[in-house]
């Protein structure tokens, strides 16, 4: 398995990822949409304004996520750091439309409310089926 391009390729196709966060050993975990840039391996999402998530980010920057295959038992998965990103949603948005078409509609409506993250990692799992698995230095 060539690792980088499978882990490209999954990145690229999966819309999801499970996000866990954890604060005063209480762990938590949500499913959010994301986009991936490889020119700088940073991994994108948003959040709405107040939530939970987001207090829980701010209080533990350390997480963990995994994206979610919706066929099959390809996925990625690391651990790393998260914080508010200097980019708006509105930035992004192209990239987030292109992957996950009904976020346009999210974007239109509550993008304001919108706060965007980003995810910082410099090793990942990459799970291609059962037996083929491999961590990748990025």
């Amino acid at each position: 398995m060539d690792v980088k391009k499978e882990f490209l390729k999954i990145m690229s196709e999966q819309k999801e990822i499970a996000l866990a966060t954890s604060v005063n050993n209480i762990p938590n975990v949500r499913i959010v949409n994301f986009i991936y840039d490889s020119t700088n391996n940073i991994l994108y999402f948003s959040s709405f304004k107040g939530n939970d998530k987001i207090k829980e980010m701010e209080s533990n920057s350390h997480i963990a996520f995994t994206t979610i295959p919706h066929s099959g038992n390809e996925h990625v998965k690391a651990k790393g750091l998260v914080q508010k990103s200097t980019k708006t949603i509105f930035e992004v948005a192209e990239q987030f439309i292109a992957k996950v078409p009904g976020y346009k509609n999210t974007i239109e409506f509550a993008g304001e409310s919108l706060v965007l993250f980003e995810i910082r990692f410099d090793t990942a799992i990459v799970t291609k089926d059962l037996e083929t698995i491999q961590t990748i230095k990025l």
